[in-house]
C-alpha cells in the first residue's frame, strides 16, 4: 500500500502496520478435544485430553504398526476382536469425558466418526468422501482391519443432538453412496481404536501447534 500511495501521489494518510498487531487479535481458531484411553477397552478412565493433530501423530507413527500388524494377521474374527479390545488405545473423537459414558461427557468436540466397515473399495470410497460436497473431512483413516475407514467430519450440536445428526449423516450416505454405516456411531461416548496408518487423512488447520 505505501508503495502505491508513493508511485501514483494519492498522498494518502498510510498508518504504519505494527508486525505485531495480529497478537492483539482475538484467538477464533477452532480446535477439537477428545479424550484417550489406554488399553484394554474396558478401561473407561481417560488418561488425557488430545487434540485432532496429537491423535493423527499417534496414527501416522510407528507407535501402533506392530499391534496393527499382528491383528490383520488373525485369521478368527473372535480372537481378533477379543486381541483389538485388549490391546489398543482408544479415543473418544466426540468429546472429552469424565470416564467413558454417554452421562460423564464434560464437552462436545463438534466432531461426528462414521465407521465403514468391510469395504471391497476402500480406495474409491477413501477417494469420494474426502471430495464429498457437504462435509469436510477432518481426519480420514483405515480401520485397525484393515478393511474399514474412520471418517471424522465437523458438526454443530449446538441446535441439533448428536443422534440427530448422526441418523441424517448415515441416511445420506445411504442414499449418496448406497453404504449402510455402524450404527454405535450414533452414541457420543463411542471408543475408536487406533491403528497404524501412515496414510492418514487431516485438515490442515489442526496441524499447526
Amino acid at each position: 500500500m505505501h508503495k502505491i500511495n508513493q508511485e501514483l501521489h494519492l498522498n494518502l494518510e498510510v498508518k504504519e502496520k505494527d508486525e505485531l498487531d495480529w497478537l492483539n487479535n482475538p484467538d477464533d481458531t477452532w480446535y477439537a478435544y477428545c479424550s484417550f484411553f489406554k488399553a484394554p477397552v474396558r478401561n473407561v478412565i481417560p488418561s488425557e485430553t488430545l487434540r485432532l493433530h496429537q491423535v493423527f501423530a499417534l496414527i501416522t507413527s510407528d507407535k501402533y504398526k506392530r499391534i496393527t500388524e499382528d491383528l490383520r494377521a488373525i485369521t478368527n474374527v473372535k480372537e481378533a476382536r477379543k486381541f483389538k479390545a485388549n490391546c489398543f488405545d482408544y479415543v473418544t473423537f466426540s468429546g472429552t469425558f469424565e470416564k467413558r459414558n454417554d452421562n460423564n461427557l464434560l464437552e462436545h468436540s463438534n466432531l461426528l466418526t462414521i465407521d465403514f466397515d468391510h469395504l471391497e473399495n476402500l480406495q474409491e470410497l477413501k477417494a469420494l468422501i474426502l471430495n464429498d460436497e457437504y462435509f469436510e473431512t477432518e481426519m480420514l483413516f483405515t480401520s485397525p482391519s484393515g478393511d474399514g475407514l474412520k471418517w471424522i467430519i465437523r458438526i454443530d450440536v449446538s441446535e441439533v443432538t448428536h443422534s440427530e445428526y448422526f441418523t441424517a449423516v448415515a441416511n445420506y450416505i445411504k442414499h449418496t453412496y448406497n453404504i449402510e454405516v455402524d450404527k454405535s456411531g450414533k452414541d457420543v461416548s463411542r471408543a475408536c481404536f487406533l491403528p497404524y496408518d501412515p496414510t492418514a487423512f487431516l485438515h490442515n488447520r489442526h496441524q499447526a501447534l
